[in-house]
This record gives C-alpha cells, sequence and structure tokens, in this order.
C-alpha cells in the first residue's frame, strides 16, 4: 500500500492585493494554544533560572548539560508519548517578514485563514497540532526557494515544505505556525535522457503525471505511491509502493538531486552518472529526510523500460500465514516477481462489499510478473506450483490487458473500499517491516490482536519485501476507540521491532513514529542525527518538531 490515501479537493487558493496581506487580526478566527507551563517556557526569567539550577547540579555531578529543543513538552512526540495533539512554541510573525516575502512573491503568498487552515490540517492523517502555518508561500522557481529559506532563517521563522501533502504521519503539520512552502507550481519536467534512462524533474511533478509522459517513449518511474504524491515528497518521505519488490525504494531511484539547504546555499548532490563514489553520499542524506535539512528544488530520476508483457495472478488460502508463507518461498526461489499483494479476508470483505463482487472472503495473495510474454507464463506456473503446495486454492492468471486491469482493480481499489465500511470514522493506518523470514509469524502475531478487537482492522502487504500495513478504522468522537486504536498500532511496531523490523517500511516518521526510534535506532544514533541537523540547521527553522524525537539531547 502506498504513503497515501484519498485527496481533499483543494479550495481556491486566496489572492490578495499587497496592500492587504496584513497579518491576522485578534478577531479573525485563530487557532490557540494552550499557555506553556513554566517548566516548558523557552524565554525569560524562568527558564534561565531553570538552567542555571539544571547546570549547577550538572556540574555538581561532573556531568555535561544537555542541549534539548527548547520550549517543548519531551513527552509530545517523544518515547512516551500517548499525545495527540502536536503542540509547538509559536511566535508572532513580523510585518517587515510578510512584506520581504511578497516583494518577489507578488500574489504568490497568502495569510488568508482557511488557506493556512488547509496546509496545516493533513487531509489523510489522524494527526494533529495546535497551530496553523501563519504564511503560505507558492514558489516556481529554486531562486523564489532560496530567497524564501534566505529570509526565514534571518528571521528564524519556521519551514514546512508541502507537496502532494498525502503522507499520514503528520509530516505536514505546523506545531510552531511559520511559513508553509507549497511547492506545487514547481513542476516542470525540465529534461528527458531516452538513451540514459534519466529524467530531471522538479518537486511538484506527481508520479502518475510524470508515467503519462514517459509512456511514448517506452519508459517509466516504476515507484507506485498513492494517487497525488509528488516527487519532491517521495524523496522526503523515502517512499516505495508495490513495485519495490523489484525495483526498490526511492533511495534507489533518485540518482542526484538539489536542494536548498537552512542558511540559502543551494546543493546538488551528484552527476548524472549511474554510479559514484565520490564523496560523501549527500542525496541519501536528504532523502528521507522529511524537510528536517532543507528544501529539494529539483531531482535526477533512474527510469525503466516497460514491460513488453505482463501476467496478473491471484491465490486464496485458508490463514493468512499460508499466504505469507507463499510470498516467502517465492522470493527464495529466486524467481523475479514485479509485485507480490496480501489482502486478509476483512480487506476482501471490504471489497465485495463496496464493489458488488462475490470474492471469497479468505487470506488473499495477488503477484504480477513481467518480460517476455515465455518467460511471464514460465513465472507464474512456478508460484502456482509453489502456492499448491502450501494449501493455496483458487489460483488464477489473466494475460489479457482488461483482464488485467480489472484483477487488479481489485488491489487498487483496497483502501477506499476499507473506508467504505465505516464511512464516517477516521482511519490509523500504520505500516511496519521485517526481515522477510519473519514475515508470516509478525503477520499472525498482530493478526491476532487485530481479529479480538472490537474496532474493524484490515491488512495489506506488500508482502515481497516484508512490508505491511494495517488500516484500523475508528470514530474520532469516542476517545476509548482512538486509544484501542493507538494500543493495536503500539502493539504491531513493538512486535516488528522485537523481530529487528522497523517502525515503518515507507511511510516515514514525521510526528507519529517519532516515540519508537530510540528502541529502533539507539540513542547514539538519534544523537548523531541530531548533530547532523544542529550543524545544517542552528536555528531549528526546517520542519522543526519532526522526525527527531524532542527528548534526545546533545
Amino acid at each position: 500500500m502506498a504513503a497515501s490515501l484519498l485527496r481533499v479537493s483543494r479550495p481556491r487558493r486566496a489572492l490578495l492585493p499587497l496592500s492587504s496581506l496584513r497579518l491576522p487580526l485578534s478577531t479573525q478566527p485563530q487557532p490557540t494554544s494552550p499557555a506553556p507551563s513554566p517548566s516548558s517556557t523557552s524565554h525569560g526569567l524562568p527558564h534561565f533560572l531553570s538552567f542555571l539550577a539544571a547546570a549547577a547540579a550538572a556540574a555538581a555531578g561532573g556531568a555535561t548539560v544537555a542541549l534539548c529543543d527548547p520550549g517543548v513538552d519531551h513527552r509530545v512526540g517523544g518515547k512516551d508519548s500517548t499525545e495527540l495533539v502536536v503542540e509547538g512554541e509559536h511566535r508572532r510573525v513580523p510585518q517587515e517578514f510578510i512584506e520581504e516575502l511578497a516583494s518577489f512573491l507578488g500574489e504568490n503568498l497568502t495569510v488568508d485563514y482557511d488557506e493556512r487552515s488547509f496546509h496545516g490540517t493533513p487531509q489523510n492523517s489522524f494527526h494533529k497540532a495546535a497551530n496553523v502555518p501563519d504564511v503560505v508561500v507558492f514558489p516556481s522557481t529554486q531562486n523564489e526557494v532560496q530567497k524564501i529559506v534566505m529570509a526565514c532563517n534571518k528571521y528564524k521563522i519556521p519551514i514546512v515544505p508541502y507537496g502532494g501533502a498525502t503522507s499520514i504521519e503528520g509530516h505536514t503539520l505546523a506545531p510552531h505556525g511559520g511559513v508553509c512552502i507549497d511547492m506545487t507550481l514547481m513542476k516542470k519536467i525540465k529534461s528527458l535522457h531516452v538513451e540514459d534512462m534519466d529524467v530531471v524533474v522538479e518537486p511538484g511533478v506527481g508520479w502518475i503525471e510524470l508515467n503519462e509522459y514517459l509512456k511514448p517513449y517506452g519508459l517509466f518511474f516504476p515507484l507506485d505511491p498513492g494517487p497525488g504524491a509528488t516527487i519532491g515528497g517521495m524523496c522526503a518521505t523515502r517512499c516505495s509502493g508495490s513495485l519495490a519488490v523489484r525495483y526498490g525504494t526511492m533511495r534507489d531511484n533518485v540518482i542526484n538531486l538539489q536542494a536548498v539547504l537552512p542558511n540559502g546555499d543551494v546543493i546538488k548532490t551528484g552527476s548524472r552518472a549511474r554510479k559514484s563514489a565520490a564523496g560523501y553520499d549527500l542525496a541519501r542524506l536528504i532523502i528521507g529526510s522529511e524537510g528536517t535539512l532543507g528544501v529539494i528544488t529539483e531531482v535526477t530520476l533512474r527510469l525503466q523500460k516497460l514491460p513488453s508483457h505482463s501476467v496478473v495472478a491471484m491465490c486464496n488460502f485458508k490463514t493468512i500465514k499460508d499466504a505469507a508463507d507463499v510470498a516467502i518461498a517465492t522470493m527464495l526461489s529466486g524467481i523475479q516477481v514485479s509485485r507480490v499483494e496480501l489482502l486478509d479476508e476483512v480487506q476482501i470483505r471490504a471489497i465485495n462489499m463496496a464493489n458488488g463482487k462475490n470474492l471469497p472472503e479468505v487470506p488473499t495473495l495477488m503477484f504480477e510478473f513481467i518480460g517476455t510474454e515465455a518467460y511471464a507464463l514460465e513465472q507464474t506456473l512456478l508460484v502456482q506450483k509453489i502456492a499448491s503446495e502450501h494449501r493455496g486454492s483458487d489460483f488464477v492468471f489473466v494475460e489479457e490487458p482488461d483482464a488485467k486491469a480489472e484483477l487488479w482493480k481489485i488491489r487498487k481499489e483496497a483502501l477506499w473500499a476499507g473506508f467504505a465500511m465505516e464511512p464516517d470514522h477516521e482511519a490509523m493506518i500504520t505500516d511496519v517491516c521485517v526481515p522477510l523470514s519473519r514475515l508470516a509469524e509478525c503477520i499472525s502475531t498482530s493478526k491476532r490482536l487485530l481479529d479480538a478487537s472490537p474496532l474493524t482492522c484490515l491488512v495489506i502487504a506488500h508482502a515481497g519485501d516484508g512490508n505491511f500495513h494495517t488500516i484500523i478504522l475508528f470514530d474520532p468522537s469516542k476517545e476509548e476507540q482512538r486509544k484501542e486504536a493507538e494500543r493495536l498500532n503500539h502493539f504491531m511496531v513493538h512486535t516488528a521491532l522485537s523481530m529487528e523490523g522497523t517502525c515503518t517500511g515507507e511511510h516515514g516518521v514525521g510526528t507519529g513514529k517519532m516515540k519508537y526510534l530510540e528502541k529502533e535506532l539507539g540513542i547514539e544514533s538519534l544523537r548523531t542525527m541530531k548533530r547532523i541537523k544542529a550543524a545544517l540547521d542552528p536555528n531549528n527553522i526546517m520542519n522543526p518538531g519532526k522526525l527527531i524525537p524532542p527528548h534526545v539531547c546533545i
């Protein structure tokens, strides 16, 4: 499943004359932040005295004073966090800062409350923040991004980069207010090199639109997150999708990129060569950094040839463990599948309800095989044999384009079908990933708890690489249901971590998964991450409150 959900229609941007670009008055609707407690206040005498007291205590014990995020309740997003609303320190943005931005952005800037609220409220996530952006800007060139970042660094204004808004772990929240940089105007395909099989694009290009452009050339970009995802956001979250089992994740498909660093410097991380041993791998540092180190402004992507032939197959199983075992056996056999997708019986029931189908409501595997006609058919028959050895039944495969589209439509519409089961509910969507040999055990262990819960829970997996997702539907007006959803999420993550897995295979960390990072990576790794962040972003303007847990001190 992709790291995205159904997109909500975007409201029309309010284009205001420059004379009206004044900061919102107290009479206008504004998000409210709870008053900070004395222990979390970052300015003034109380904080200074508490710092001196801590320093004196540390000195007496021979310890070093730890530097942590100021003004932050260390429970929110930290390793013991159970909070839903992400809070932050919000300072009023100076009017001269707004005017400086307006001097070169013109009408591509707004302080309209509805627009700010839209950008500060995730469309596809249950995560929330106490604040929304103070300003939303729409740059159209790298030079404008550079000027925006330099102005923000000068005034120490937080920045939240914003792409397709399909992320689900709170990546685009603005807990500290500040500036939301909406990259949707930067959507040029700058150059295509057919013989080199690469393309240079701006970050606002969507992967679906890119593949439509590439199709006449016999090429495609092989990552397939959900509809609406853009290349910049896909880089920022290190996304993947159902084709990752064959082509890898975003880090494997980016040749180089350009980014504006917090001080305004523009870096290019490499050449167009397919491989390089020159210097630090800065591209992989930026990929997956979730906007905390800079704003991506250009990406060079590795492309693939469109397959000449494909076969889509589907098979049913009595238990989800049997289905997972077949996925594992298929990968161990050396068969080069392009997709291996697992849907549990609840997900199949949702598809039947939503689409009027009559599929057997049992755990189901779906495969895609590509290559020449003979090769794809040979691989299909080999997998059919593997499935029969693991109690698989009703193995069907199709080669005709319309039949393939109809069969694959079952998987493509799985998420929307899940929402249709409980239309008034929200979804807590989580993903974990484990070593392939532990997939069957991890899914089976998690499934027993999910089935025992009063909530509706659906399982979808990219079974070929050990990555699986749970959609937990809950009524947001009922606190006990939200807590139950969080309990299930917590259990899944810790089950995966106990099996040498990860708390997120493709959705990213944002604010939602920060609390699990210390257990997964260790405190020294997190301190190293924080030192890198502090070196590149000493004013902490780049997407603050994300990725690195606030309890980590250096």
